[in-house]
């Protein structure tokens, strides 16, 4: 018998970066069918912060887009309007002190009116050069207690001694247990199944070495473009 999962704490889950590619192709569409399958908090709250100026509505007209789109299922329209009343959304910057005031005062009005209770769940979806900026806010406006986490999409720095740093950085707010740090692309077919060549392998265990490879070229290729993401 399939073990029944049970949902976690009240929770406010706060997607930095919201107008951006990851948010529509991943994030929005696993967040609903999460909920459609009961496995959201009974309370919670998700809020899209970016730069780009949007309300309310329009940010949950784009999440049913991209549901519609990149989900697995086209939502009905109960299950969606329930899931949308929980959707907000805040425009601001990452790197100006203070840019984040607003957020934490909107957190704060979901705990009484959500009844989110305090729980934070951050997904730094931005362009990675945005992501020590978001924690040094967060950490200016206290917004990183024991109940929160934090999602660091790839890449982890450009280097040992930036992933060292950033590592720094985030151990300065969020403990280790709070950290998560997702690079999809590592849990792909082809990348595992070069383990299991390299290793299972008895041609190619005793010649994959240093002794007789220069470099290894992976390419990924993908039917999509670079759309927005010029910069």
């Amino acid at each position: 018998m399939k073990e029944k999962l049970t949902p976690p704490d009240p929770q406010a889950i706060v997607i930095f970066g919201a107008s951006g590619d990851l948010a529509h192709r991943k994030l929005l569409p696993a967040l609903y069918h999460l909920f459609a399958e009961n496995l959201l908090p009974t309370s919670f709250a998700i809020v899209g912060y970016s730069r780009t100026a949007k309300s309310d509505e329009e940010f949950a007209e784009e999440a049913r887009a991209a549901v519609e789109k990149f989900g697995r299922t086209t939502p009905d329209d109960e299950p969606w309007a329930q899931f949308a009343k929980r959707l907000s959304y805040l425009s601001g910057d990452f790197a100006t002190p203070g840019a984040m005031a607003d957020l934490r005062e909107h957190l704060s009005r979901l705990d009484r009116e959500a009844g989110t209770e305090g729980g934070r769940f951050f997904y730094c979806a931005t362009p990675p050069e945005a992501f020590s900026d978001v924690i040094s806010r967060l950490r200016e406006e206290r917004m990183a207690g024991d109940d929160s986490r934090i999602v660091i999409e790839k890449p982890f720095g450009t280097d040992l001694d930036s992933a060292r740093e950033l590592n720094r950085l985030v151990h300065e707010v969020f403990q280790e247990g709070q950290i998560f740090r997702i690079d999809h692309y590592l849990g792909k077919e082809t990348v595992q199944n070069i383990l299991v060549l390299r290793f299972a392998n008895m041609i190619f265990e005793p010649l994959w070495n240093r002794s007789y490879i220069d470099s290894v070229q992976i390419t990924a290729a993908e039917d999509i473009g670079i759309g927005s993401r010029a910069g």
